[in-house]
């Protein structure tokens, strides 16, 4: 992979000046072409070309010969040249602001070497025609320069070609030396970072420390953060599915024990030895098994009810002094916890919580439940009505730590649970209920001082 991204980069790099290359010389022959056909006689209007074209403006002839106007005269002292007016043999006629060591005749090849190949090293010339005459301005010490050039086209095309051949050919290679550096520091970290996708692909969540990672540095700590994020999500997965069985054989052990007594009065029931005190013995065995099993099936459809949100609530403005007054005396006129010293305290009696008063009386027996059942015959629980809140505390053993952890999982029993009453799922029901109402319960124990469960609403 890393090789494929190296090379698929110094491909990209290679086109690039590929197409660099090809056009500026497209560019350049362009130029080149458009000056071959057109010239170069494009020049400025203040050059010393323009200057001499145009002068022929200011002379005229008088008497058969050419003379030159005074404005004429002017614009050679302000251009800073001097004139000649040449007869057809190259006969000087007439002169202006010329020094006087200057030549009188001039041979055609004479005029060529001056006006083209630059003979003379203090005067620059340019040659203008007027009818039959032509003149010849000179300009000293002009900072104006003529070329020339001589070249065969056949010639010119062969080194032109070997010239961009040879500019093609070095400039690829130094784009390949640039491109392989610049590949090897840029694909290595992508090649590291599709690795580590794979390994996330493949459940391996390891985080792993990156050398040198460059601009690449907070995609790796974000696939780190990623990383540490799965591996607590597989561990937490994990550990439900692992409570998920324990507490589906827990069911399944439940479950068969009522079946197995429901059976086995059921075959007693046949029996015409059976006295009817006997049958009715018999058959209150078989209803208590059936209501047991009865409720923890209905537990366990209301936990995934709460869960999923699929439990709608009827909500209605209670005060909470009066409701949960009369859960404690619903829990003293129970024979079954009627021993137990369960005290009621208000500290705010016009506290007003919008509630499912049917769902909110589960959550807090299964709280008080769960304090009465688990411990000794001694325990004294209080409920406590606050500013904010419903507190219910007792004095019992204490949960552990690590049962503390767990306490509202679905499918978790407390090891210290000396009872096997109830189906295990009473403290998440709980939790689900409190939370479907937006509010929140928090759980606080020591072992051998005891538990308070707190439980608010968000109004």
């Amino acid at each position: 992979m890393k090789w494929k991204l190296t090379i698929r980069y110094l491909i990209s790099v290679l086109s690039i000046v590929f197409i660099v290359i090809f056009l500026n010389t497209f560019i350049l022959m362009g130029m080149l072409f458009y000056q071959q056909k057109h010239g170069i006689d494009e020049v400025t209007e203040n050059s010393g070309e323009t200057f001499t074209r145009g002068f022929n403006k200011y002379i005229s002839l008088e008497n058969g010969e050419p003379v030159v106007s005074k404005e004429g005269i002017e614009a050679l002292r302000v251009f800073g040249g001097w004139i000649q007016i040449l007869d057809q043999n190259g006969q000087v006629q007439s002169s202006y602001l010329a020094p006087e060591n200057l030549s009188t005749h001039y041979s055609p090849i004479e005029l060529i070497h001056k006006y083209k190949y630059m003979d003379d090293e203090l005067n620059t010339y340019f040659i203008g025609e007027f009818k039959s005459y032509s003149y010849l301005i000179g300009v000293p010490h002009s900072k104006e320069e003529r070329f020339v050039f001589m070249m065969d086209p056949k010639t010119v095309f062969s080194y032109a070609t070997k010239f961009l051949l040879a500019i093609v050919i070095v400039d690829l290679f130094i784009a390949m030396l640039v491109g392989l550096l610049f590949s090897t520091v840029l694909t290595k970290p992508v090649s590291n970072i599709i690795d580590r996708i794979s390994q996330l692909k493949k459940r391996n969540f390891t985080v792993q420390e990156t050398k040198k990672p460059g601009i690449y540095k907070p995609v790796f700590s974000n696939l780190n953060d990623v990383s540490q994020t799965l591996q607590a999500h597989e561990e937490e997965r994990l550990k439900l599915e692992k409570m998920r069985e324990e507490w589906i054989s827990n069911v399944s052990h439940d479950l068969k024990t009522p079946l197995a007594s429901i059976r086995g009065y059921a075959e007693l029931l046949r029996d015409q030895d059976v006295s009817q005190l006997e049958r009715l013995e018999y058959s209150e065995v078989i209803e208590r098994q059936s209501i047991y099993m009865k409720d923890l099936l209905d537990d366990f459809n209301l936990t995934m009810r709460l869960r999923n949100q699929e439990m709608p609530l009827t909500l209605q403005e209670t005060r909470l002094e009066s409701f949960v007054r009369e859960i404690v005396i619903d829990l003293l006129n129970d024979p079954q916890f009627g021993q137990y010293e369960i005290s009621f305290i208000s500290d705010s009696p016009n506290l007003k919580w919008n509630i499912d008063r049917h769902l909110m009386k589960r959550a807090i027996l299964n709280f008080v439940y769960n304090a009465l059942i688990h411990n000794d015959e001694n325990i004294a629980v209080t409920i406590r009505i606050n500013t904010d809140s419903l507190t219910i505390e007792d004095n019992g053993k204490g949960i552990p730590a690590d049962d503390l952890e767990q306490i509202f999982e679905r499918y978790y029993r407390g090891t210290n649970t000396g009872s096997i009453r109830g189906t295990g799922l009473g403290m998440a029901i709980s939790r689900d209920i409190i939370e479907a109402h937006g509010g929140k319960v928090s759980l606080t124990s020591k072992v051998g001082i005891g538990t308070t469960v707190e439980i608010r609403l968000n109004e």
